[in-house]
């Protein structure tokens, strides 16, 4: 199997260098049977993005399109041109678990496996409402067979990928949309709670109705 880690870039700088250190530390828990690569693609970069990633050794391409569906199939496609027979999606504002491949394969090995569709843990609550906080733990299901869908942690295989037509030229929600083609095309989605990924609570969201606009959003209710 070889994994490639495909990881979208819009102007960060303050996380990047974080995000990729924690793919690193991911990427060295793998067994030598397994070989994985790490893709960044910055979409319309004017910080020290290009710089960070220069400096971190690993691949990227660059683009202009300023939409996160585009930009993700730009690398995930881009990947699978390079060999990479199963691809893991997270975002430079998030930074995956030590063990996040791991359990990846570990789905893979257990049971059939077309998609992972993981969970995240928001990185920290201080600038935010108690009321916020309580909102979103009474939404938010961490549990094996949960049916959140977050682009910073989802993977599939290439097959799947190609078959259901790869993702949509979407501003936001492309994710959903893949996973909905998934579904209607009956692949095997694993939703997983052992998929963990740590998101930024940031609410200056890169995605009008990203992660961050819904955090936005219930700061506004309360």
């Amino acid at each position: 199997m070889k994994i490639s880690i495909v990881i979208p870039a819009h102007n960060e700088a303050e996380t990047i260098a974080q995000c990729l250190a924690s793919v690193q530390i991911a990427i060295d828990q793998l067994p030598s049977t397994f070989t994985a690569s790490v893709l960044v693609v910055l979409d319309s970069c004017t910080d020290d993005t290009l710089r960070i990633v220069q400096a971190a050794g690993v691949d990227y391409l660059c683009c202009y399109y300023q939409c996160v569906g585009q930009v993700r199939d730009l690398g995930i496609r881009h990947a699978i041109v390079n060999g990479a027979t199963w691809l893991a999606c997270t975002d430079a504002d998030s930074s995956v678990s030590a063990d996040w491949l791991l359990q990846q394969i570990e789905h893979i090995r257990h049971q059939k496996t077309d998609m992972i569709c993981g969970v995240v843990t928001v990185d920290n609550w201080s600038h935010l409402s108690l009321y916020t906080k309580k909102a979103y733990m009474a939404h938010y299901q961490d549990k094996m067979g949960h049916r959140h869908v977050h682009g910073a942690n989802l993977s599939f295989s290439k097959e799947a990928y190609l078959a259901s037509g790869g993702l949509a030229a979407l501003a936001c929600h492309e994710d959903v949309d893949l996973v909905n083609r998934f579904e209607a095309q009956c692949y095997a989605i694993t939703w997983s709670n052992r998929v963990r990924v740590l998101t930024s609570s940031r609410l200056q969201a890169r995605a009008k109705e990203g992660f961050g606009a819904f955090l936005a959003n219930l700061e506004t209710v309360s």
